[in-house]
């Protein structure tokens, strides 16, 4: 299941939701396909003004950043340098069509790759989940 989350500054994300579910989830689309549509886990992160802060000092305005989580196997792949490419430019994308184009630029985004017998659902570790009993 992808997990997509993104923070940004509260003030500036507000109203925004509904775009930004819509285009966080196309980007995931864009790169695997329709198939992954129903699996794609969208979180936003609204941080209130005085909790981001940078070189120190909190800042009044931010690019938001998008965390982008998935199997670490990606990273593998014959094509890996081409699915991140796909990834950074796709999520850099759907946030600079919602927060404007002036934002582009400064939009981080991150991929972390995780090991599925390093995290968990409902209870079990998910690489133990389909293992016979």
């Amino acid at each position: 299941m992808p997990h997509v989350t993104l923070y940004a500054l509260e003030d500036e994300l507000a109203g925004r939701e509904p775009d930004l579910i819509r285009e966080l989830t196309a980007a995931v689309v864009s790169v695997y396909g329709e198939w992954a549509r129903p699996s794609v886990e969208v979180r936003l992160v609204g941080i209130p003004a005085g909790r981001w802060a940078r070189g120190g000092a909190a800042v009044a305005t931010a690019a938001p950043a998008v965390t982008f989580g998935m199997r670490e196997e990606v990273f593998a792949r014959a094509d890996a340098a081409s699915v991140v490419s796909q990834l950074v430019s796709a999520f850099t994308q759907a946030v600079s069509s919602v927060f404007g184009e002036q934002c582009r630029d400064e939009v981080l985004v991150e991929l972390i790759g995780q090991p599925t017998s390093r995290s968990g659902l409902g209870g079990k570790v998910i690489s133990e989940r389909h293992a016979p009993d």
